[in-house]
């Protein structure tokens, strides 16, 4: 019974009060106040800011926006550097991804051209020089891909979702091998970033998750009525792709992400790891293993 009495006790310690309904629409109303400021700053001033003005500006705003959700973000692994071409892959949770990867290394991403008609966040992302794909259209992909490869060529770090959608974070999906192309085509080495969103006790918080039936003010919501919600992004390999075809980089980027946040590979139920090809993982030191972003 003692035993009981005490587990019921840790469990409640780690969970949080939800917010009152006044904070929600306190943080609501800031939200959307600081998704208007953003689509001023991409619509007035970005025409006439460079690049790496750019990059700043999406970083502080990224960070900005994270705060106010009252997202802390840990970083594990070291950042890639230097303007090598550079395709960043990620699992996807949430419609906070872009910005909770934004806040730890500037990233042209590439997505869905649905999210192009989503209010405020559209206008916003695309503003940002995000490259759309309408994968309904075959003729579309070859000039998604050819952006994407000026881009990669032009030393700028593009980021991509290759699960094609998003998941609760109990799992990864195959990765679309076809998204994998335009690496090949710059010649670019292939960054996996392992993504989730965890409580106080280290469980995944299926409120941050943005995936099923779940509409997008629902999920606004329930972000809202955390006080505070957990990020871990995790630099968890690059992948050598000489010799490869774009499906082996896809096999290897999956098993990677599944690894990194130790969830079951997708689909490979037979495969030993043997059979999948190797990636490099990511140098980790005493220094850099492990750090919080500050949000300011």
């Amino acid at each position: 019974m003692a035993d009981s009495h005490s587990d019921s006790r840790r469990l409640a310690a780690t969970r949080e009060r939800p917010t009152s309904s006044f904070v929600r629409f306190y943080r609501l109303i800031r939200l959307l106040v600081h998704l208007f400021y953003g689509c001023y700053r991409v619509g007035v001033l970005f025409p006439f800011f460079s690049w790496k003005q750019r990059v700043v500006a999406i970083k502080r705003w990224s960070r900005q926006l994270l705060r106010i959700l009252g997202l802390k973000v840990t970083v594990q692994g070291s950042l890639p550097s230097g303007r090598t071409p550079t395709l960043i892959v990620s699992n996807h949770v949430s419609w906070l991804d872009i910005w909770v990867l934004d806040s730890v290394v500037p990233v042209r991403f590439v997505a869905k051209s649905d999210i192009r008609r989503w209010p405020l966040i559209g206008f916003l992302v695309s503003g940002a020089g995000t490259i759309f794909i309408e994968r309904r259209r075959r003729h579309d992909t070859a000039h998604t891909n050819r952006a994407i490869v000026q881009a990669l060529t032009r030393g700028e770090h593009v980021g991509m979702f290759p699960e094609g959608t998003t998941t609760d974070g109990t799992e990864i999906k195959p990765f679309h091998a076809s998204l994998f192309q335009p690496a090949l085509g710059a010649g670019a080495r292939v960054v996996v970033v392992a993504l989730r969103y965890v409580n106080r006790d280290g469980g995944i918080n299926l409120d941050a998750a943005y995936a099923g039936e779940r509409s997008l003010w629902e999920s606004v919501w329930l972000i809202l009525a955390h006080r505070t919600l957990h990020a871990e992004v995790i630099f968890a390999g690059t992948i050598d792709i000489t010799g490869k075809t774009r499906r082996d980089i896809a096999r290897a980027a999956e098993s990677v992400t599944a690894d990194a946040l130790q969830l079951p590979r997708p689909g490979r139920k037979t495969e030993t790891a043997a059979d999948l090809p190797s990636a490099t993982p990511i140098a980790f030191s005493p220094t850099d293993t492990r750090y919080q972003v500050q949000l300011r």
